[in-house]
C-alpha cells in the first residue's frame, strides 16, 4: 500500500510519497519527474510513520540543521546502477559537492568489469526519485557548472545555500 503526503517548504510544495515502512518518492510540485512512476492519483492519502518522520527531517533540515539520514527509513524503486549512483550520492556530506565525472570513477574503482560514464550517471542522477533526502542537489558538472537539476536551478541553489555553501561560491559557478 502506498501513501502521500504534502510539506509545505520555504521551496515550495513537497510531495511524499511511502510504502508501509519507508520513503520511497519526494518531489517538488510539478518537478521533472514528478511522481516518477508512480500513480500518485491512486494512493491513499494520508501521513504514516514514515512520512510523519520525513517531515520532521524536513523540518529541521529547513531550520537550517543537518539532520542525520539515518533516522529515514529510505527505499528508492530504482535500477542496480541506478542504486550505486544514489548510495554515493547519500555519502556525499552537507556543504560539500560532487561531479557526475567522480561518481563515474568511484563506481569505476568499486566495479571495473562495468565501466560507467558521467553521462550515464547524469541519467540516473536526473531521476533520482528521493531528492533532498538523496541529495542531486550536490552534484556538480566537471567545470563547476550548476548543471541541471528536476526541481529546479533556482531550488539546487537555495538548497546548498542552506547546506552551507557561500552563495557567493555558488554566483562563481557556471549557471
Amino acid at each position: 500500500m502506498l501513501y502521500k503526503g504534502s510539506y509545505q517548504s520555504p521551496l515550495g510544495k513537497i510531495e511524499l510519497l511511502s510504502d508501509d515502512q519507508a520513503i520511497v518518492g519526494l518531489w517538488f510540485e510539478n518537478q521533472k519527474y514528478y511522481g516518477s512512476d508512480y500513480d500518485l492519483a491512486d494512493v491513499i492519502v494520508e501521513d504514516n510513520a514514515a512520512i510523519i518522520a520525513a517531515k520532521a527531517w524536513l523540518d529541521d533540515y529547513f531550520l537550517g540543521e543537518k539532520p542525520d539520514l539515518a533516522t529515514l527509513h529510505l527505499k528508492p524503486h530504482v535500477t542496480e546502477f541506478r542504486k550505486k549512483v544514489l548510495e554515493v550520492l547519500e555519502g556525499v556530506p552537507y556543504g560539500k559537492t560532487i561531479t557526475y565525472k567522480e561518481i563515474a570513477d568511484k563506481l569505476n574503482a568499486q566495479f571495473p568489469e562495468k565501466k560507467t560514464s558521467a553521462r550515464a550517471v547524469g541519467g540516473a542522477v536526473g531521476h533520482n526519485p528521493i531528492s533532498i533526502f538523496i541529495p542531486c542537489h550536490r552534484v556538480v558538472g566537471s567545470d563547476g557548472s550548476l548543471t541541471g537539476y528536476a526541481g529546479g536551478i533556482d531550488r539546487k541553489i537555495e538548497l546548498l545555500t542552506l547546506e552551507g555553501l557561500k552563495k557567493e561560491n555558488l554566483q562563481q559557478l557556471h549557471i
